[in-house]
Order: structure tokens, then sequence, then C-alpha cells
């Protein structure tokens, strides 16, 4: 394996093996594993947020750490906007937490993922996909801000669940569930290592009989496995070709990982799909996704394939994220910025990116669904853009 920038860990070397928690019964979040991904040594907390109950839970958990008052999470003065941090890009992330009080409890519609996009309890992320598309907004900076009204949170959802009532038509997101997508600018995997804001979410979820819970991960954390979601919560294994996995998905548990904790999800009450997103378009990619598949087929166990379905998310890419990539991890714009395959986008919330040519895109759909159909005839494609 090619060494992580900045010199950090492969997750494979220490995460533990399918299910269970570290230490013989310690919660995974207090394992080595978890604290070399979040070494907090700096908390920015607007006052509100430090003040709140959860605020006081998470700060309890870094006692050590540096606690900076500021009067926004969104504004933050050598944190966002310092060109200087683009180098420093995974040890920011390692060493900074933010904490701030969500005021936009806005639930949108979206139907594709879900039906409806939840009010997220955090922003950002200790992992550094050179991808993601969350930190085009921070400007040289993207780890973990930690929304600590999680009780309003709730509070929105539950209500917006009860004012629909039972769905009335089935649909791709589900065939009788409201779905709601509760980790759209984060991953509520790690953010379970840092606060009980997923797991109030998912206990929440589990007493709506008409609403699901959803969201996409690329970290594997045991911790989960104790949350009795009761069918309540959908996780999505987000999954690509391993050796695209090395190259991008930096600080994320491997895909064989993953892959191989669907069966410990399912079994502990969780529905299990998965994300084969982003899907980047390079020399023998092709190749790469069949052997991928013809993994998925030979190990994963018979009711995980009952149950499961896709999405397929091609690559979208942005000109600033690309600045930004380059001052830390240069090797992976080989892959992702390629001006002979893209072209501009204007996505739905207005920023403008790049994608493949609606030629190249449509054909590489095309490809990737019939090596799904000959390898792994059983997953089911939701949708594919």
């Amino acid at each position: 394996m090619a060494p992580e920038p900045d010199g950090l860990f492969p997750l494979e070397d220490v995460l533990p093996r399918r299910g269970g928690t570290a230490d013989g019964g310690t919660p995974f979040r207090d394992s080595p594993a978890a604290a070399r991904l979040l070494d907090i040594r700096t908390v920015y907390a607007e006052p509100e947020a430090a003040a709140s109950a959860r605020g006081r839970e998470i700060l309890a958990r870094f006692p050590g750490a540096r606690v900076v008052e500021v009067p926004s999470h969104w504004r933050i003065p050598g944190l966002h906007g310092n060109d200087g941090n683009a180098a420093r890009w995974v040890r920011v992330k390692t060493e900074t937490l933010v904490l701030g009080v969500r005021k936009t409890l806005t639930v949108r519609p979206n139907g594709r993922s879900a039906d409806w996009i939840a009010p997220g309890a955090s922003n950002g992320c200790a992992m550094a996909c050179a991808y993601c598309y969350v930190p085009r907004r921070k400007g040289y900076a993207n780890p973990v801000t930690t929304f600590t009204n999680i009780d309003r949170i709730v509070d929105r959802v539950a209500r917006h669940v009860a004012a629909r009532g039972g769905k009335p038509t089935p649909n791709s997101c589900d065939p009788r569930a409201w779905v709601y997508d509760i980790g759209e600018n984060g991953d509520c995997s790690v953010d379970a290592l840092i606060s009980e804001n997923t797991a109030d979410l998912v206990t929440a979820f589990r007493h709506w009989p008409t609403a699901k819970a959803s969201f996409a991960t690329k970290f594997v954390n045991p911790d989960l496995l104790r949350l009795d979601p009761r069918g309540r919560t959908r996780i999505r294994f987000s999954l690509m070709p391993p050796e695209d996995s090395r190259l991008l998905d930096i600080r994320t548990s491997p895909v064989a990982e993953r892959i191989a904790a669907a069966g410990d999800f399912l079994e502990a009450g969780y529905e299990v799909h998965f994300n084969l997103s982003p899907v980047v378009v390079r020399p023998g990619w092709q190749s790469a996704w069949a052997e991928l598949f013809r993994h998925l087929d030979g190990v994963l166990p018979a009711a995980v394939k009952a149950q499961a379905a896709a999405e397929v998310i091609m690559l979208t890419h942005n000109a600033g994220l690309h600045e930004v990539n380059l001052g830390w991890h240069p090797r992976a714009e080989e892959l992702l910025w390629r001006p002979e395959l893209q072209e501009p986008k204007r996505s739905q919330n207005g920023d403008l990116n790049v994608r493949y040519r609606a030629a190249r895109k449509a054909e590489s759909v095309r490809r990737l669904l019939a090596l799904a159909e000959e390898h792994a005839p059983w997953l089911r494609i939701r949708y594919a853009f």
C-alpha cells in the first residue's frame, strides 16, 4: 500500500476484525485506532455549544484539548480561509474539532438517495477523501463540526415525520417508509467517535414506524452494532475498487473491511445497502469494478444479498477542490482532474463543478451496470447518475 499523506496510519492495521469492540469490550471510540484518527488538541466552540449538555459531554471526552471560544463555527480565523492549511489538510482533521449550534433546521426534499435530507448533526469529517464536496465551502480546512443541539434536530425530524403520515406510494427510496438521510455533510460512523448524536438519531428512528434513517459511510465503527436499530436505519457502505480507494479514500476503513462488516450490521438490525461511489474513469477501471463485483458475490452472506441495493454515482469534481488537493495530495488529481474527459456542471446548490462529458458518462454508466448484472446479478441498482 502506498503511504498516506502526512505519514498517517493505514486503518486496516489497527481496526478490530468483523464486529465486536476493541480491547475485549472496551468501546471502539476509546481504542488506539480511534485515538489516532481523532487526536483532538484544539476545540473551537461557540459559547452556547460549549455550555450545552452535549457540548459538556464532548469536552469531557477530550480533557487535554485547548478550548477556543469563537462567535461562529463558520468563521474561525486561522482555520477557515487560511491557504496555509492545505499542506496540513490531514493534520487539521486529526487535531481539530469544532462545536456549534445548528441554526437552520430545514428538512429538504431529495428523491434519489432518500426522500428527505434531515438537518445534519455534523459537518465535515476526520477522514480525507480527495473528492469530498464538503470542504469546497470551508476554505482550506474541513475538520468535524459537531452540532450540540441534537435535541432540537431530533425534534424537528420527529415533527416532520408526524406531519407526513404513512407513505402513500412506493418509490425507489423505499416501498413503505419515508427515508431521511441523516449524514449529508459528514460520516455518522465517525461522528459516533465524538458524541452520542448518531446514537440519538438511530434510537429516535427506531420508534417511528413510517420513517427510516439512512447514511453513507466509509468507516467501520463496531460501536454502532450496539444501537439496536430494529430495521429503521439503513447504512450504506461506500465502495470503489481497492486500488482507487487506497489513493483517494484517505484515512477510511479499507474496502474489504466495509464489505466484511455488512453481515455483522445486518445481524445487528440495520438495513445494509451500498454506494458505488464515486466511479472514477481511468485506464483499467472496468476490470477493477468487475473484480469488486466478483468479490462482493463471493464473500457476502446470502441474507445481505437478499436485501441489498446500491446507488451508482459518477465522479463530480470542482476546480477549487482541485487547487486545494494540489497542496496536500497531488497524486489524487491524476485520477480526478481529467479536463479531456470532463465538462462544467452547475449543481443543485449552485456550485460550478466538472463532470464527465454527457456521452462519456452515459456510456460509463451503461458499462458499469452491465458489469454489475454479469458479476453480481442479485444487486439491485436503485439509481445511477
